[in-house]
């Protein structure tokens, strides 16, 4: 983490997260001198209802700066964030993006796909009838667009993600598989279909991102 974030870090004494017990940790790791007791922290998470969200915001009305936190990935980018952001906006607060990796840009970086055009589309729809309109999706648009489709999925359901693109999509289409990026384990693998569909691989549990092209 850029050393500019980690002084940031240290003078913000409000923070929003999706979980306490985990950003407190990461917080300790950045830096163990922060004091951790005299840190606010507030929960925003999927389940959480957005009439609470602007009451997250108080702090500033007070001069003080409030912190959003990410549980794993890019704040605000296909995560809870996001709600609290759209609040400050709403109100003219002034919002301030932190220098950071971003999963889906590094993926996009290492797949060899078109970053010309590229379109991220979150979570597949898990509703069947949804899902399989989505796949349609994708294919028309890498095949009549040249538009590589990102996306991720739940962690542990990402070896199911990968079988089910083996069986809806083409054999020859590529999928780039980038777990882990700037972790220990780290691994980028771009491969066609009818490889992935023969290969041996566990990414489950493991933060993954996904790409297709052709």
């Amino acid at each position: 983490m850029p050393q500019e974030n980690i002084e940031t870090a240290r003078r913000i004494k409000h923070f929003i997260v999706e979980n306490v017990r985990t950003a407190r940790r990461f917080l300790k790791a950045a830096d163990p001198a922060i004091d951790i007791d005299s840190i606010t922290f507030t929960e925003l998470s999927e389940h959480t209802p957005e009439s609470e969200v602007p009451a997250m915001l108080s702090p500033i009305e007070a001069g003080e700066a409030v912190g959003v936190m990410s549980e794993a990935g890019c704040p605000a980018v296909a995560d809870p964030g996001a709600l609290a952001v759209a609040e400050a906006q709403r109100r003219g607060m002034r919002v301030v993006p932190l220098v950071g990796p971003s999963s889906l840009l590094l993926a996009l970086m290492g797949s060899g796909f078109n970053g010309q055009s590229f379109a991220f589309l979150g979570y597949l729809p898990f509703e069947a009838s949804k899902r399989a309109r989505a796949f349609s999706d994708m294919q028309r648009d890498i095949m009549h667009r040249r538009q590589t489709q990102i996306f991720i999925e739940t962690p542990y359901r990402n070896n199911k993600l990968i079988a089910e693109l083996c069986r809806r999509m083409p054999a020859e289409m590529l999928l780039c598989v980038a777990s882990d990026l700037t972790g220990p384990d780290e691994k980028i693998t771009t491969m066609p279909l009818r490889r992935w569909a023969t290969a041996r691989y566990d990414y489950d549990r493991r933060p993954t991102v996904f790409l297709l092209f052709s």
